[in-house]
């Protein structure tokens, strides 16, 4: 990682910028040829883990050395999260219209209603992880796929999830935190651009730390992965487009359909689950997880 940065800062034109980069997209970019079972295992376990706080970026890179497979790259990746999306915005439909409706309405002068305020609140929540996207995506996402380095993250953010979810309150919903507690849960969630860190887990977490109780720091969690997802894996498949490479679109789109039923089903089962439940088992889980990957590479 070192290396790499070195060349990047040491670059003496934007030109040789310009060229690392087109390089490492090129690599990362490269349409890699999944059967369908290979789609259908990835999608499941995409899908099962991106709302759950058990890092699905790091399940996608880590399976396919577990099992021998070759690294599925990034396109597939990004087609998998769009299926998250659909699932997300099929659970949500109700109040996503009613947020859509409000936020309108504000901006033509109307009253602030509790959806309005919602819906600025994810907006506001969008800023750091768009802006560290942008700055630092290319960076991210072709250094730091490394097991060992997926391992620590999962270790460190298990102690983290574990500790703030036993000495949280649950005193303060949505509608009393501030912008700079909406700002914070956003800065929480540009961590996750990180392989390993979990998006849903990083943003419940922060979420627990501002005082919200479980199923108010999950929802908007949630709530929060919709812009994230449809702009990044909007602008990923437009590259993927238009890189001229060929792409099976079949098994693109059954990694779609996968990820999106079994998304909407762990959303259903998650939001019930921490109604009852602490969030222990997936820090013991996510922690065990990274030691067994410490020991195997």
């Amino acid at each position: 990682m070192k290396s790499t940065r070195f060349l990047i800062i040491s670059a003496p034109r934007a030109s040789g910028v310009r060229s690392v980069i087109e390089a490492l997209e090129g690599s990362l970019f490269r349409v890699k040829q999944l059967d369908s079972i290979q789609a259908i295992v990835l999608a499941f376990v995409q899908g099962l883990t991106e709302f759950l706080p058990v890092s699905s970026s790091g399940h996608l890179i880590l399976l396919p050395r577990l099992l021998g497979w070759e690294d599925q790259g990034l396109a597939f990746d990004v087609m998998v999260h769009l299926g998250s999306l659909i699932a997300v915005l099929a659970y949500f439909r109700h109040d996503l219209v009613l947020i859509f409706r409000d936020v309108l309405a504000s901006l033509k002068g109307g009253e602030h209603t509790e959806h309005s305020r919602l819906g600025w609140q994810v907006v506001l929540a969008t800023l750091p992880v768009g802006l560290a996207g942008f700055f630092y995506g290319d960076i991210i996402e072709s250094t730091l796929r490394n097991p060992r380095y997926i391992a620590w993250t999962m270790i460190v953010f298990a102690l983290l999830l574990w500790w703030v979810d036993k000495n949280n309150k649950q005193a303060r919903d949505l509608k009393m935190l501030n912008w700079r507690d909406i700002l914070l849960i956003g800065c929480a969630q540009a961590l996750a651009l990180m392989p390993g860190v979990s998006r849903s887990g990083m943003t419940i977490t922060a979420g627990l730390l501002m005082g919200l109780n479980r199923d108010a720091a999950a929802r908007f969690s949630f709530l929060m992965a919709i812009p994230v997802i449809l702009l990044a894996g909007g602008l990923k498949s437009m590259q993927l487009i238009g890189n001229g490479q060929p792409v099976d679109w079949g098994i693109m789109l059954l990694g779609v359909l996968v990820s999106a039923l079994v998304a909407f089903a762990c959303i259903h089962w998650f939001l019930h689950f921490i109604r009852r439940f602490s969030m222990t088992p997936f820090a013991v889980y996510l922690a065990g997880l990274g030691v067994f990957i410490l020991f195997l590479f």
